[in-house]
């Protein structure tokens, strides 16, 4: 399986935005679409930080 957790990263912080993605989508501009497993999905604002699949993780900055 290939899905990450989204966060936000503030502070030396992660705030968890979305569990289980599968689908990172960009919209407008600085808006992206998160899309689960499950079918539920996010349009969260901020700016892509890092990905690390091996990790499970997608970090965004607001």
């Amino acid at each position: 399986m290939c899905e990450a957790n989204a966060y936000y990263h503030k502070n030396g912080q992660e705030e968890l935005i979305l569990e289980g993605v599968d689908v990172v989508e960009p919209e407008e501009e600085g808006r992206f679409r998160l899309v689960n497993l499950f079918g539920e999905q996010k349009i969260i604002k901020g700016k892509l930080k890092s990905m690390n699949l091996v990790n499970h993780k997608i970090l965004f900055e607001k």
